[in-house]
């Protein structure tokens, strides 16, 4: 009986580390929700619920490696400060939970897993979606996204990715665990294999107007071993013309660009050219269930 509830203990102390956040975290979803309310985004195309949530992080500062806190695999949350990809992954996020009708902490955090994880499950360090172009890849599967970019106008492409297993040193993970390495590298092989389509930065100007707002970004990368430089989410401005909205780099806060997307790309000579996402609807829940 005492080893029955010892162990009863240990599976709730267990749950409880399943998510590290703070109360600051479950405020700061609180008011985006509440933003949905007061806007009846809802009722909203999704890209636009898009960009209404990703506008309220305006201002939000920049802190890399978010996500690598702890020795085990849990959902990490930090509302308070995003890097590019953890900043479209919120505001995707945000957005289906209010077209779903599923406004709680626990909704948020439920879908949250669902886009950053592997089928939507967490299974210790591998099982997170770790390069852009498999996220792109296991979203569609999931049908949260669509890759657009061959039908408004694009290039195949394929990734040669190699980077976090010829360089495990730089992740902490795969430093103090290397079994994770050829886990790693299996879903490296599998990336390779596959056939993506993206724009070509030099034509991404002449194909901005089927580009939408709230469409989500990811920047093709001719760094070697690498697949994506950086994310973001496309805003049309009233120049007409498609801007990027990101959380650039350290030192800096998430804002749009005061250029045009197609500028911007010209800036970095890494940059290859982009693959454009689009979110699909979820369907709308009856209720928080």
């Amino acid at each position: 009986m005492i080893l029955k509830s010892f162990m009863l203990i240990l599976l709730a102390a267990t749950l409880i580390k399943a998510q590290i956040y703070t109360q600051k975290d479950k405020e700061i979803c609180k008011s985006k929700f509440k933003l949905a309310v007061e806007k009846k985004l809802e009722k909203e195309p999704i890209g636009d619920v898009i960009v209404a949530i990703g506008k309220s992080f305006l201002g939000t500062n920049y802190v890399a490696h978010t996500l690598e806190k702890g020795k085990t695999e849990t959902l990490v949350i930090d509302l308070t400060g995003l890097d590019c990809t953890t900043f479209l992954e919120n505001a995707l996020t945000f957005a289906r939970c209010i077209k779903e009708g599923k406004t709680t902490f626990k909704d948020y955090e439920k879908e949250l897993t669902k886009i950053r994880y592997r089928n939507g499950i967490i299974d210790q360090y591998p099982s997170r979606l770790h390069y852009f172009s498999d996220w792109i890849y296991n979203n569609e599967q999931k049908g949260i996204v669509k890759n657009v970019s061959k039908e408004i106008g694009s290039e195949p492409i394929k990734f040669d990715v190699d980077f976090m297993t010829t360089h495990p040193d730089s992740y902490v993970q795969l430093k103090d665990d290397p079994k994770f390495i050829p886990i790693i590298r299996k879903q490296e092989e599998a990336i390779n294999k596959r056939t993506y389509y993206y724009i070509p930065k030099d034509t991404v100007a002449k194909v901005e107007d089927k580009i939408k707002s709230g469409d989500l970004i990811a920047i093709t990368s001719n760094v070697k071993g690498l697949d994506i430089n950086h994310v973001g989410i496309a805003v049309r401005m009233d120049d007409g013309r498609i801007h990027f909205m990101h959380a650039p780099d350290v030192g800096y806060k998430v804002q749009i660009t005061p250029e045009p997307l197609a500028d911007y790309l010209t800036k970095f000579s890494k940059d290859t050219g982009i693959i454009v996402l689009r979110a699909l609807e979820p369907k709308k829940s009856d209720g928080n269930k």
